[in-house]
């Protein structure tokens, strides 16, 4: 039997495990439970990979991305892996070829989507073949609480009822401390063994900026530090994805949008586009990204406030997973948190107040001025880590100032409206009455009369909707949930009667911070490279985008960018020689080895 080690290097061709797998891998493999956290793109697949393949038997993955099944099988078979997946997307014929593999002992990883579990013939066509182990994905789909809650998982404690000598390995990047004891319970494995890394992601710089015209600044975000490369940009709304999308095709940017609105057959185009193309941008809402594995997506832009810290760090952590600088920017602003506290409002108490909570969080990462870095971490319960000196503010530390008068003129607006005229009204009417604006509806209904109209001419427009805005966030105002009309809080009568001060952050004008690594992804793979290896790193590019196109999966299937690069680099002239570069196992030295050093040497 190899070991763990062998076959990592056997089979997926690297020489040394990276931090964290090789206890959790040599747990599983001697039969032990595991619950793993551990961030997007530190290598979570190896920790159940490598003990299927190590122990007798077939590892059977539950996993929740049935549209990702075929690519990850795909990306398996490329290593010499006997890979298969059930799912609903399949016929008879294809189910029975798959079904006859598994029991004849044929295949190293079966892949299962979770609702699969309630179908009778999958437990007994299970019990028929020989489980080398039971690997959960995406675990925190079984917390109700969780953003990304899925009914199907709540069934997955049975597996260990019924096959209770079948190691477990359950797996999430995304788990708050009380999101982790909550899977823990759901799925029995109080008594497993917990491995917990690092949630830090240092290549990621993170970046949140005032949304004025987001269209604009979304254009020239791209425009300007990642042109002609691969982003992914999150909407709330499928309208604002096709619009957005459009925006950028119309201005040179490859766009496409992705949302549950478009039928099956177009989302998966998109998708597979994406997986295949260079340089591709997705325009989506929330329905895109998990699971996926392409390693180049060097951003992630928000358009819309995520709903909650964990939706967050999921999301930008899909940029990024080659270890290279990426970025996840976000333009943040006013109208988001009206909308996410209208929202909050909504559904019974329970639910009410663990949509406050997760708003809560998100708005004092947009509104914090420490490092965004250590906040998101201790979230995620990181304790006591130093500032990353890769945010926004670490590199521009914003100013703050004492707001506690102009906080006061807006908490004086809205209760002389509702006490001297029974009345409540948005944002934009208490701006216009504190600027002194005589607009058709100030003057409708009687406003320019109020004590209030036009103490505010110290602060423009924009200033006073930033005041509004982080009054809001810090739950000193609130918004009704019927029409979004500002109303007062308990702690407004703290800070109208002088006994609370209010510090708030000065909003800057965007500027484009310092890329840590400097430049776009393309320059940087020039500047690694000497003079020599940059055309046979192109040579290679181009080798593999039309394998990739031949073959009809993505081009990291072939083989990752950083293969590319020490190949390049190293130029090696013999199959012995190229076996030793990292990420070239035995089946992709076999299968493209003659062609890579071909064109190497053209």
């Amino acid at each position: 039997m190899d070991t763990p080690l062998e076959v990592l290097h056997r089979v997926f061709g690297y020489d040394s495990f990276r931090p964290g797998q090789q206890e959790i891998i040599e747990h599983v493999v001697a039969g032990g439970d595991a619950l793993v956290l551990m961030p997007t793109g530190g290598g979570k697949s190896l920790c159940y990979q490598i003990p299927a393949l190590v122990r007798p038997g077939v590892g059977v993955v539950i996993s929740p991305l049935i549209a990702l099944m075929q690519d990850q099988v795909d990306a398996l078979t490329a290593l010499g892996v006997r890979a298969g997946f059930l799912n609903s997307t399949q016929d008879f014929d294809e189910r029975q070829r798959v079904e006859s593999a598994f029991v004849a002992g044929e295949l190293d990883l079966l892949y299962l989507a979770p609702e699969r579990l309630r179908v009778d013939s999958t437990l007994r066509l299970l019990e028929k073949g020989e489980v080398a182990l039971f690997a959960i994905d995406e675990a925190h789909c079984v917390s109700q609480w969780g953003h990304d809650f899925r009914p199907d998982y709540l069934m997955l404690s049975g597996l260990h009822e019924r096959w209770p000598n079948i190691p477990r390995i359950a797996l999430t990047a995304t788990a708050t401390p009380e999101t982790h004891a909550e899977i823990s319970a759901r799925l029995g494995l109080e008594q497993a063994r917990h491995f917990v890394a690092s949630f830090d992601r240092p290549n990621i710089q993170y970046r949140i900026t005032a949304k004025s015209e987001p269209k604009r600044q979304l254009l020239d975000f791209i425009r300007t530090e990642h042109p002609d490369e691969a982003g992914i940009v999150y909407c709330l709304s499928r309208s604002s994805a096709e619009k957005i999308a459009e925006h950028l095709s119309d201005h040179g940017i490859a766009a496409i949008p992705y949302h549950a609105g478009l039928d099956t057959r177009t989302r998966a185009l998109h998708q597979s586009r994406f997986l295949r193309e260079e340089g591709l941008t997705v325009v989506a809402t929330i329905a895109f990204g998990m699971g996926i594995d392409k390693p180049d997506v060097r951003f992630v832009a928000h358009l819309d406030l995520p709903k909650s810290l964990e939706g967050y760090y999921q999301e930008t952590g899909r940029a990024g997973r080659d270890g290279q600088p990426a970025t996840a920017w976000m333009a943040y602003g006013l109208q988001d948190v009206v909308q996410h506290r209208r929202l909050a409002l909504e559904g019974d108490e329970a639910h009410r107040r663990r949509q406050a909570l997760h708003l809560d969080a998100m708005l004092a990462l947009c509104e914090t001025v420490t490092c965004r870095r250590v906040m998101l971490l201790d979230y995620f319960g990181e304790k006591g880590t130093s500032p990353c000196g890769n945010c926004d503010t670490c590199q521009t530390p914003p100013e703050t100032w004492d707001a506690t008068v102009p906080a006061q003129k807006v908490l004086s607006t809205v209760l002389r409206l509702a006490r001297e005229r029974g009345q409540k009204f948005g944002v934009g009417q208490a701006v216009d009455i504190l600027l002194g604006k005589k607009t058709t509806k100030v003057e409708q209904f009687g406003h320019d009369s109020l004590t209030v109209f036009g103490i505010g001419a110290e602060l423009t427009a924009p200033e006073w909707h930033g005041v509004v805005r982080q009054l809001l966030a810090q739950g000193i105002l609130a918004v009704e949930p019927a029409y979004g009309a500002l109303v007062l809080t308990d702690a407004s009568a703290e800070v109208l009667r002088g006994q609370q001060k209010v510090n708030l952050r000065r909003d800057l004008k965007p500027r484009t911070p310092s890329r840590s690594g400097g430049g776009s992804s393309k320059s940087r793979e020039v500047v690694d490279l000497t003079p020599e290896a940059a055309p046979r790193f192109e040579r290679l590019r181009a080798w593999r985008a039309a394998t990739a196109k031949e073959t009809g999966v993505p081009a990291y299937v072939i083989f990752h960018d950083a293969t590319l690069r020490e190949i390049a680099t190293r130029n090696p002239a013999t199959l012995p020689e190229l076996g030793t570069v990292s990420g070239v196992g035995e089946n992709k030295l076999a299968k493209f080895g003659p062609q890579v050093l071909e064109t190497l040497h053209a």
